[in-house]
């Protein structure tokens, strides 16, 4: 998880985090992305920050912060953050991978965002049978790659 608010604030926003409802969490998110779009880092941080404690093991709120940092013209930042999240899932790990991969990009690293942007997109082969991950769909944009299966064919139109 990223490091954030005091533990105090972390305590309340755990203790909220069984009472918040989607459209509550939804709400915050919102409003942080808000902070993040106007690069204030500081509002971002405090309200990402119960978010990652009201939803551990998530990518948003790492992403929200990171998005903070990006607009504030401070890639190592954006980077520092999405590499300290801990997620266990792999959609959200691909998540985390492809906003680092453009964060490293953005701090002038781009041998090393190619690397990890290409290991996200070789993990989600088409031919597996799975849908790539909105992670994979991201890293793959990154790199120039196409985001559908070669040989999915479009349908023809409807009469």
């Amino acid at each position: 998880m990223m490091a954030g608010p005091p533990a105090d604030m972390r305590a309340a926003a755990s203790a909220a985090g069984s009472v918040l409802g989607a459209d509550d969490v939804r709400l915050l998110t919102e409003v942080g992305f808000l902070a993040a779009s106007h690069a204030d880092a500081v509002r971002a941080k405090r309200i990402f920050g119960a978010l990652a404690a009201a939803r551990p093991h998530r990518a948003f709120p790492s992403v929200g912060l990171a998005t903070a940092w990006l607009n504030a013209g401070r890639p190592d930042e954006a980077v520092a953050v999405l590499e300290q999240a801990l997620v266990e899932d792999r959609d959200e790990r691909d998540t985390l991978d492809s906003w680092r991969g453009l964060a490293l990009q953005m701090a002038g690293r781009v041998d090393e965002s190619r690397r990890l942007l290409q290991r996200v997109a070789d993990a989600d082969v088409p031919e597996s049978g799975r849908a790539l991950s909105d992670g994979a769909r991201l890293a793959r944009h990154l790199l120039g790659e196409p985001t559908a299966p070669a040989h999915t064919v479009p349908l023809p139109p409807s009469p």
